[in-house]
């Protein structure tokens, strides 16, 4: 199904649970798991066995999947680290390094899988935070790795990204805020980081939602990022190489369809450069990249990678 990723932030109200669990009820032959993937989870679960590996997996997908049928969890997508081949990687790495108190939030986590990536990579775990709609997928993520909050000490908070108790929207910062860096270990909600964030990661999460819902998504996010030049928005998500809603289709006979709202390249640059932030104050890198494999009727299925930098 087109939009198959890993954020679980909220869910478009016609997926309904069971629609969505009849029509694609879980396929283990879509397990995958090799090359640089396969050592990463040996490494984070300490099961060298890959039979043995494969029924954990398994396990812990059908506990996931029972919670809410996203079709990312179905496809395993959490067990493909992308964030290590997006625009912004490597600046998120280099703040970790260099910035001091450097805070990089991952929104729409589910299982934490990106933020394991990025701590392996050598940003500090005391200086993360992660956000979900669905508290679960966080509890799920100590299973999947085999972590405890002591050994993984990130910082969770449950919320949805459209309750003003969680993040309200605010104008973007062009300055450095008066409030110093809060404790994280004492939050409830983001709305304490204002100004204060260095990186925010937001992965198959814009489209699932309308145009008007991605705007608010863009402000809130753009609210709580720091003023300091090289601080960053960055992720992937469905899009098309022009700007509108897009009609898939799925199912065995394409039986089904769903309308997703896509950004084109252009427009999602128009966005954050001259709408949510101040014309000229930040960059904007992307690439389209169309996928193959899906079943999408008579439309392509892209994905936008992109990166918001402040200048």
């Amino acid at each position: 199904m087109p939009g198959d990723a890993t954020a679980t932030q909220s869910r478009p109200e016609e997926w309904e649970s069971a629609k969505l669990a009849k029509l694609f009820p879980i396929d283990e032959s879509k397990y995958s798991l090799k090359g640089e993937e396969l050592e990463f989870m040996q490494a984070q679960t300490g099961i060298e066995d890959e039979e043995e590996l494969k029924r954990h997996i398994l396990a812990v997908q059908a506990e996931a999947y029972a919670i809410f049928p996203y079709p990312c969890i179905r496809r395993f997508a959490f067990l493909d680290f992308r964030i290590g081949r997006l625009y912004g990687y490597d600046q998120l790495l280099k703040l970790g390094k260099e910035r001091k108190d450097a805070i990089f939030l991952d929104m729409g986590c589910c299982f934490g899988n990106d933020i394991r990536y990025a701590a392996k990579g050598g940003f500090p775990m005391s200086q993360i935070v992660a956000t979900d709609l669905h508290a679960e997928y966080w509890g799920l993520g100590h299973k999947l790795f085999r972590s405890t909050q002591e050994s993984f000490p990130v910082k969770f908070i449950p919320g949805d990204v459209f309750a003003p108790s969680h993040v309200a929207v605010a104008p973007p910062i062009y300055a450095p805020p008066p409030e110093s860096v809060p404790d994280l270990s004492g939050l409830t909600s983001l709305n304490p980081l204002r100004g204060h964030i260095s990186a925010i990661h937001a992965s198959a999460f814009f489209h699932l939602f309308d145009e008007a819902k991605q705007e608010h998504v863009a402000r809130a996010l753009a609210g709580l990022l720091s003023a300091e030049p090289g601080s960053i928005i960055f992720g992937t998500h469905g899009s098309a190489p022009d700007k509108g809603a897009k009609s898939f289709s799925f199912g065995m006979n394409d039986e089904h369809s769903h309308t997703m709202f896509c950004h084109s390249p252009k427009s999602w640059k128009e966005l954050w450069d001259g709408q949510v932030f101040k014309k000229g104050s930040v960059s904007v890198e992307t690439r389209l990249i169309e996928v193959a494999g899906l079943n999408q009727g008579q439309n392509g299925f892209y994905f936008l990678e992109w990166c918001v930098t402040r200048l």
